[in-house]
């Protein structure tokens, strides 16, 4: 807990703007000013009398200090007013990948970007499964990227330790919390509940669903019924990367599943893009015209290591990390070239220096405001 007098002087400034919501809507997000260094701050207040036993306990989990890592979004300051509970969090300037996706990349972004905010989830992940945690909330809401380009994962409140009676167990049981929202990231031995179990593999899978993702804008399985998908998944039906060629909007003559994409041989693949999703009611929260890529041999790969039906089949974090598809390296000029149209939000008193001068710092905050974030 913070000396009284910094605990005033945060609740005394007054918030810039709100950013989103996070830990299962529970939470309001708001960006501050840190009066002391002057920094925008990420600022999370939840009113823990609205919070069940189940989520304060994802709360103790989440605020624990046991995680220390470059890549996972921990709490900096912590304190209690009446019966609210305040966190602060570094400012992610350029939010989450997935508000990324639906304000500046609606047809999915370029490789190299794809694979710098992939490499620094593996890390993290590398992290969490060595300390014999699963995440079981991996997906592109949950991947926070700074203005200096570091890549965090949050979502920690969903984390489930494998340690029990002092000894590592290699399978859970344990259903996530609201896994309704998460239902197209996770694995099918996560879905299917039965006697074996899931374990760290789980999470795999479930980045190989943002990898598809963050390739074409949008989210595999999520136009389908729950059970529908459910059945998809367990049935071996598995998500694979199209080679698209220019076509008008509707038209789906120029479609070409890449030999290389991912089919089990008991379903039909899920194609990761327009065919994902009905043409008479396309979501409207980001554009269903494919825009052309020619995906490469190393991404094709990934993505088909991730979604293996068989979890023993999919490679570990560890060895995730050295794959062909991360050997790029990038410098912060390197990385910003990579972000180009976005821009990082700022406070409005301090118009970003990458703004256009059409373009207001009250707009950009507007656009990242319509896009959910997720500090959770």
């Amino acid at each position: 807990m913070p000396p009284p007098s910094d605990t005033g002087t945060i609740l005394a400034h007054p918030f810039l703007c709100a950013t989103g919501r996070g830990f299962n809507n529970l939470s309001q997000v708001n960006m501050a000013r840190h009066i002391p260094t002057g920094q925008p701050v990420a600022v999370k207040q939840t009113n823990l009398d609205e919070c069940t036993e189940e989520e304060l306990l994802q709360l103790l989990v989440l605020l624990s200090r046991r995680f220390r890592h470059p890549n996972l979004l921990t709490s900096r300051l912590v304190f209690g007013s009446c019966c609210k509970l305040w966190v602060l969090t570094p400012l992610m300037a350029y939010g989450s990948a997935d508000a990324l996706l639906r304000t500046y990349f609606p047809d999915g972004m370029s490789e190299s970007l794809i694979a710098y905010l992939l490499y620094g989830a593996l890390k993290a992940l590398e992290y969490l499964h060595r300390m014999g945690y699963v995440h079981r909330g991996v997906k592109a809401s949950h991947i926070l990227l700074s203005g200096e380009g570091h890549v965090y994962l949050s979502g920690l409140h969903s984390v489930y330790s494998l340690m029990r009676e002092g000894k590592r167990m290699r399978t859970v049981f344990d259903m996530p919390h609201h896994s309704p929202a998460l239902l197209p990231w996770l694995s099918p031995e996560l879905l299917r509940q039965d006697l074996h179990g899931y374990g760290v593999k789980s999470d795999i899978y479930s980045l190989g669903i943002v990898a598809c993702e963050l390739v074409s804008g949008r989210v595999p399985f999520q136009d389908m019924p729950p059970t529908q998908m459910l059945l998809q998944k367990l049935r071996g039906s598995h998500c694979c990367l199209l080679d698209v060629a220019p076509f008008p909007l509707g038209e789906l003559g120029g479609l070409k599943v890449s030999r290389s994409g991912v089919d089990s041989g008991i379903g039909e693949s899920v194609a990761t893009g327009s065919m994902t999703h009905s043409a008479a009611a396309p979501p409207a929260d980001r554009p269903q015209s494919p825009a052309p890529k020619n995906h490469s041999v190393t991404l094709h790969n990934l993505v088909e290591l991730c979604l293996q039906q068989q979890p023993e089949r999919r490679p570990s974090a560890s060895t995730l990390l050295t794959h062909a598809f991360f050997k790029q390296k990038h410098t912060r000029d390197t990385f910003l070239s990579l972000m180009y149209p976005a821009v990082p939000l700022s406070s409005r008193e301090d118009p970003p220096i990458s703004c256009p001068p059409t373009l207001s710092c009250h707009a950009t905050v507007s656009a990242y405001a319509e896009a959910a974030w997720d500090f959770s």
